[in-house]
C-alpha cells in the first residue's frame, strides 16, 4: 500500500517541474493524479506518459486565476474520480525586473497566478474537503516569501502572501479535518531557471548545489500523506540552507 492509495489528488502547473516531479511520486505512491497546467503540449505527452506506466491520470489545460476555469477543474474531477482529497497548489510565475521599471500589469499578473490563483484554487478544494471530512493542502510559496530579493517585489510579496494564507486557511479548518501547509523552495533545477542563471545560484546556496524537482516532491508527499497528520499552518522550507544566512 503506498502513502496515497487510492487517495485523488490536483496538482496544478503539474505538466513541468516540481508539479510534474510530484505527480510521479503521488501516483508511484497509489494516488489518482489531476494535471492542471496551461501548456497543453505538455500536459497531454505528461498524461500519456503516467497512463503508459499504469497509472490513472488526468490533463485538464486551466487557468487558475479564472473563476470559472476553476469550477470546471473541481467539477471534472468529482466526475471522473469521485472525490478530491490532496491538492497541490503549485501553479506560479516569477521574473526579476527593477521596480521602478516594474509595469503595474506585470505586478498584477504576477500577484494574480501566485496569491489570487492559490486562494482560489484552495477554496474551492475546501468546498470539498469539507464534504468528506478532510483532506490535504499543500502551497508552494518559496524561501522568498521569507526574504527579499531585489527586483522581485511582486513575487516576494506574493509568496509571503501565500505563507501566511496558509496559516489563516490551516487555522480555520483545523478542526474539520483539512491540513493546509506550504513548501518553500529554494533553488530548484527545473527548466524556469535558465543555464547561464544555475551556477550564480548555485554559488549562493550553502550546499553548492541547485535542489533538485525529486527532493522537493518528497517534502509535498510528507505534507499530503498521513505522516504528517499533526502538522498544520506550517512552511517546510527546502533551499540548501539559503536561508539559514
Amino acid at each position: 500500500m503506498g502513502k496515497l492509495q487510492d487517495k485523488v489528488a490536483i496538482i496544478t502547473g503539474g505538466a513541468s517541474g516540481i508539479g510534474a516531479a510530484t505527480a510521479k511520486l503521488f501516483v508511484a505512491e497509489g494516488a489518482k493524479v489531476v494535471l492542471v497546467d496551461l501548456n497543453d503540449g505538455k500536459g497531454k505527452e505528461f498524461e500519456a506518459q503516467l497512463k503508459s506506466s499504469g497509472a490513472e491520470a488526468i490533463f485538464l489545460k486551466a487557468n487558475v486565476t479564472n473563476e470559472e476555469e476553476v469550477a470546471n477543474i473541481y467539477k471534472t474531477t468529482i466526475e471522473t474520480f469521485g472525490k478530491v482529497d490532496v491538492l497541490f497548489n503549485n501553479a506560479g510565475i516569477g521574473r526579476v525586473t527593477p521596480t521602478e521599471e516594474l509595469p503595474y500589469a506585470e505586478w498584477r499578473n504576477t500577484v494574480n497566478v501566485d496569491l489570487d490563483g492559490v486562494f482560489l484554487m484552495a477554496q474551492a478544494a475546501i468546498k470539498e474537503m469539507l464534504k468528506a471530512n478532510g483532506g490535504a493542502i499543500v502551497n508552494t510559496a518559496s524561501m522568498y516569501g521569507w526574504v527579499g530579493s531585489p527586483g522581485s517585489a511582486a513575487y516576494n510579496a506574493a509568496k509571503g502572501g501565500v505563507i501566511n494564507l496558509t496559516r489563516s486557511l490551516a487555522l480555520e479548518y483545523a478542526t474539520r479535518g483539512i491540513r493546509v501547509n506550504a513548501l518553500c523552495p529554494g533553488f530548484i533545477d527545473t527548466p524556469i531557471i535558465p543555464e547561464e542563471s544555475k551556477e550564480p545560484l548555485r554559488q549562493l546556496t550553502p550546499m553548492q548545489r541547485l535542489g533538485q524537482a525529486e527532493e522537493m516532491a518528497k517534502a509535498v508527499l510528507f505534507m499530503a500523506c498521513d505522516d504528517s497528520t499533526f502538522m498544520t499552518g506550517n512552511t517546510l522550507t527546502v533551499d540548501g540552507g539559503y536561508t539559514a544566512q
